[in-house]
């Protein structure tokens, strides 16, 4: 049997520390105490018989079996079923690490079944137990302690992610290929972290509307206003978290795209620059050609070429080489290509 920790309280002091569930089962009855069980990945058969001692709901048993569950809050007559998602921030990484804790709270038992290693119950149970007037007051002050700790412990993911979307920011700018990729990645954690926390608001202003109908000790009321004011604010800053990185993913692309421009607009330059050295080129081209075409023609050395005897043929031939190269010189010129 994976069980952590199997302990009955009365009046908030631990007073046994029962062998088997079937003694804890006694010995709460026994002592009108309140029976506290730790339970670590425990499989079918194991949390089975938790569920036979203490008339625990076949669904509620079942989701506590599989895992991967969405954080919630279900009632099934007096029991009360939680799911809460623990989370850490693997900054090496820059990824949000998640776990899961499932409670069930009773009338006088609390059991706590944990699928991962965070968080660490023993210390919720260490600090509790160090406060006997808190613990006296029942299964929900157990829920309170688990619920503050787990909230308590997304502080520290809170400023991994600020300190990284920092980073991004300062990078923006900086013309870093990989920037779009990270805001990307960082948004995605972003994204899961507000799964597993945006729910906590409603359950426990759900769990606030049942205080009065529970006959909920003030003390435990005041306390748990106080967790639901740091889930508002962690949902808060979440949430602005998501804004920023969708700003910055925006920014980002459209840093690429007027880079690309830039590029576009420096090719075109230059490929234009490039249209006019060739229409230079082949306009003085065209004109060298103009009277290398009639010296080509008298140079074929034809032996009947009548204007040859002619005193002015040979005026009249270079005469035609400079009006042609002329004329070609004044259409280039108006044309723009001279």
């Amino acid at each position: 049997m994976p069980i952590v920790d199997n302990a009955v309280y009365v009046n908030g002091a631990r007073t046994s520390d029962p062998p088997s569930l079937e003694q804890t089962f006694e010995t709460m009855r026994d002592l009108s105490g309140m029976a506290w069980i730790g339970l670590y990945r425990p499989n079918r058969s194991e949390l089975q018989a938790v569920a036979d001692e203490f008339g625990l709901h076949a669904l509620a048993v079942e989701d506590a079996l599989k895992g991967h569950q969405r954080a919630k809050l279900e009632r099934y007559g007096d029991i009360l079923f939680i799911v809460l998602r623990p989370a850490r921030y693997l900054d090496e990484t820059e990824r949000v690490e998640f776990g899961e804790v499932h409670l069930f709270i009773g009338p006088d038992f609390a059991i706590t079944v944990r699928h991962a290693e965070a968080p660490d119950l023993g210390r919720v149970r260490r600090r509790m137990e160090s406060v006997p007037e808190l613990l006296a007051l029942g299964p929900e002050a157990v829920l309170y302690a688990v619920l503050d700790q787990v909230v308590d412990e997304y502080e520290p993911v809170l400023a991994g992610l600020r300190n990284d979307i920092d980073e991004v920011e300062d990078e923006l700018f900086s013309g870093s290929g990989d920037v779009s990729k990270r805001i990307y990645g960082l948004a995605r954690e972003v994204m899961s972290f507000q799964r597993a926390t945006a729910p906590l608001v409603d359950m426990l202003e759900a769990l606030q509307r049942g205080f009065e109908k529970y006959d909920v000790h003030l003390e435990l009321r005041r306390r748990f206003r106080d967790v639901l004011d740091h889930c508002i604010r962690t949902a808060e800053r979440v949430e602005a978290f998501r804004s920023l990185l969708e700003n910055a993913l925006l920014t980002s692309a459209t840093l690429v795209t007027e880079a690309q421009n830039n590029e576009m607009r420096r090719l075109s330059e230059t490929s234009l620059a490039q249209g006019e050295q060739v229409k230079k080129i082949s306009s003085w081209a065209a004109i060298i050609f103009a009277p290398s075409l009639i010296s080509g023609i008298y140079g074929m050395n034809f032996e009947h070429m009548p204007e040859l005897d002619s005193p002015i043929a040979y005026p009249l031939a270079v005469l035609a080489m400079v009006c042609l190269s002329g004329g070609l010189y004044l259409v280039f010129k108006r044309r723009g290509w001279l």
